[in-house]
């Protein structure tokens, strides 16, 4: 039984999707806005298609990382557009936080940010790091991630999808969102 499988899954090929063409409703239905927002300019000489990204974990339920992690399935395939990860923050051009931003957490990423090269971007993902969702106003608990380092770019959403962290981190890079244009960018 198990050889019938294995030859039926040699026949056929394999299924993957293209980038996403559309916004994924459920992500900024719960956000009750756009989901990517950026305020990101695009800056000469920045390698847009070779960057490597620094993800820090702030303290989540792991619902954000098991969405960045599938990034590099085949489906959504994050090195095609150029972006690899890196443990290394002296190698990041991107950072980026999920979960909720606690007071021990505050030191660490100002460190991890502090030895990124510049130009360097931040992206806060989720709506646990970009204000602290429901664990807003909890004891230890800092909220967003806006007052610790300038963050170019949010995804809202609890999980935001796939594609809405890839546009996210398009975003971040070209300064404008790929599917909606240069009218996603804030002032």
């Amino acid at each position: 039984m198990y050889y019938w499988h294995w030859l039926k899954n040699i026949v056929r090929r394999p299924e993957t999707t293209g980038f996403p063409t559309e916004p994924d409703g459920i992500a900024a239905a719960m956000a009750n806005s756009d989901a990517v927002q950026t305020s990101a300019r695009p800056v000469d000489g920045f390698l847009r298609r070779a960057l490597a990204i620094r993800h820090i974990d702030a303290g989540s339920c792991n619902g954000c990382e098991s969405e960045l992690g599938l990034l590099s399935s085949p489906d959504y395939d994050l090195s095609r557009y150029g972006f690899s990860f890196t443990p290394s923050p002296k190698h990041a051009d991107i950072l980026v936080v999920t979960g909720v931003i606690t007071d021990a957490m505050v030191q660490v990423i100002a460190d991890v940010f502090e030895q990124m090269t510049a130009p360097k971007r931040v992206v806060a993902l989720g709506s646990c790091a970009i204000d602290g969702w429901v664990f807003r106003g909890a004891p230890g608990v800092r909220g967003g991630l806006e007052g610790i380092v300038p963050v170019t770019t949010t995804i809202a959403g609890c999980p935001p999808s796939p594609g809405d962290i890839l546009r996210g981190l398009l975003a971040a890079v070209d300064g404008v969102d790929p599917i909606s244009g240069p009218r996603e960018v804030r002032q």
